[in-house]
């Protein structure tokens, strides 16, 4: 029986509120939805941030344990969790409307948490705004290093060099895709990975450019969807599969994410309109 793979989330976490009627929060982020999605693919799944020291932040781990996602490396701080106003077009495509990083801004895990950090099998990075040290002390060690390049505008914490995968997202613009896969190699990537929306997504290697179109499936919330995308590209990725086959593996993770409220299964909290 082969020992499952170690994989660490850092970075972002939040309650989603959704403003269209009914209203209602789930608790989300891209390294959180990472984390998650990882744990139910049968991954040893740690997650790295900080949370408020309030119900919000209470909240937020509790799921996340609840879901088999190791919690003991989360910092608790003085201040307010994350949170981000969405709303949902009629095509299900989220909307964000507003996003406030609350205890997520200037998180940094500490020296005991770099040390379990680098004994990982790899480590996806989330939104940080670090300005790249974690990325950039995991590569100068040898540790396989993921990081969604599209869910940061600034880019003094984009640096791609040294990452095993650089994931992005270009919506349905194929063009766009192409654009980032190239960038994204030529300043040091590894590897590269574009999801582009309902036309699929492209990955780029040493074997050259692959793409995989979307599976069918009735949208009812593409919250999540790219970090589950990422969570299924990963594990197969891990266990050496063949690029279409991560492709593959990444868009059916996504389909399902796609299918139901939130960035992964769990309780919908109403709250007030």
């Amino acid at each position: 029986m082969k020992t499952p793979l170690r994989i660490a989330a850092v970075g972002d976490n939040c309650i989603d509120y959704f403003q269209a009627p009914p209203a209602y929060s789930v608790v989300g982020g891209n390294a959180v939805n990472v984390a998650v999605q990882l744990a139910r693919l049968g991954c040893q799944s740690f997650y790295f941030g900080a949370v408020g020291e309030d119900a919000a932040g209470k909240r937020t781990v509790a799921l996340l344990a609840e879901n088999g996602v190791n919690v003991q490396y989360i910092q608790s701080k003085a201040g307010k969790t994350a949170s981000t106003q969405i709303s949902i077009a009629s095509s299900g495509d989220r909307i964000i409307v507003d996003e406030d990083f609350g205890t997520c801004s200037g998180y940094a895990p500490s020296a005991r948490d770099l040390a379990v950090l680098e004994t990982m099998d790899h480590v996806h990075i989330g939104w940080l705004d670090d300005g790249g040290t974690l990325r950039r002390h995991l590569t100068e060690r040898g540790v396989s290093v993921s990081q969604d390049l599209g869910v940061n505008n600034d880019p003094a914490h984009l640096e791609p060099h040294g990452l095993t995968i650089a994931f992005g997202s270009a919506g349905e613009n194929a063009a766009r895709a192409t654009q980032l896969l190239t960038a994204y190699l030529a300043a040091g990537a590894l590897n590269a990975v574009v999801t582009c929306g309902s036309a699929g997504a492209i990955a780029h290697g040493g074997d050259g450019e692959i793409r995989v179109g979307s599976r069918k499936t009735e949208v009812v919330d593409t919250t999540g969807a790219g970090d589950s995308f990422i969570a299924g590209f990963l594990v197969a990725f891990l266990h050496q599969k063949d690029f279409d086959s991560c492709l593959v593996a990444g868009r059916d993770c996504a389909a399902v994410t796609c299918s139901h409220l939130g960035g992964f299964l769990q309780p919908l909290v109403a709250t007030d309109p």
